[in-house]
């Protein structure tokens, strides 16, 4: 059996709080080589799928976040926020917080001295980017549950649930099953829009969709 893999992934603030109240525990991302067609999915059993590459030389590609087992440490919008206890030089962090991360002591390398922008309820700060993350700054981990790739568009109403998006029953009501199935993905849509853009959506590409569980790093 191989050894379980560590990735990073970025999440913007409002997935972060989605996944921090228990509401998201799933994700899912555009597959960079598209299908041709649904015979190029295949499958190494227990969750791993794979794309077939369309050059039989090179390798074909499986999710790149990851297998079931494998972790998902978050990146997210933050700034670090180290104690001055007087034994180093803090005050050039007070104010722009530009200063290098690696000027902060391996003691404060952690992420209860981190400021994090899902969870700040004070004056707007000037954020580091998510992708600047390093891993010892990071609060969430997630293990893998299942990887399985599907269209975009043909996501369920409890699978747009799980994705963190609110979808309340009287919406729906009255609406057969294929037009609650619309009506919830044009909900997610929405947002995978503002992530990625509205050509995105139109496309209706392949996707991973990588289920998770948050664990306690």
């Amino acid at each position: 059996m191989s050894q379980a893999k560590e990735r990073p992934i970025l999440f913007s603030a409002p997935m972060v709080r989605a996944i921090l109240e228990g509401r998201k525990t799933v994700t899912r991302r555009a597959v960079k080589i598209q299908p041709r067609t649904k015979g190029d999915i295949g499958s190494y059993g227990l969750g791993q799928p794979f794309i077939r590459h369309p050059d039989p030389t090179k390798r074909n590609p499986e999710c790149p976040y990851g297998r079931p087992g494998d972790r998902l440490w978050v990146r997210e919008t933050w700034l670090e926020d180290p104690e001055d206890d007087g034994t180093w030089a803090y005050t050039q962090y007070m104010g722009c917080k530009g200063s290098p991360l690696s000027e902060i002591p391996k003691r404060f390398q952690k992420p209860e001295h981190c400021i994090f922008r899902a969870s700040w309820n004070g004056t707007d700060l000037l954020w580091r980017p998510s992708i600047h993350m390093p891993r010892w700054a990071s609060r969430i981990l997630l293990e893998i549950t299942d990887v399985r790739v599907e269209r975009l568009q043909d996501i369920s109403v409890q699978q747009v649930r799980e994705e963190g998006c609110e979808v309340r029953e009287f919406w729906l009501f009255g609406a057969d099953a294929e037009k609650r199935q619309h009506i919830a993905a044009s909900m997610f849509g929405g947002l995978w829009k503002d992530i990625n853009g509205q050509e995105s959506w139109d496309a209706n590409p392949w996707v991973w969709v990588v289920k998770f569980r948050r664990i306690q790093p």
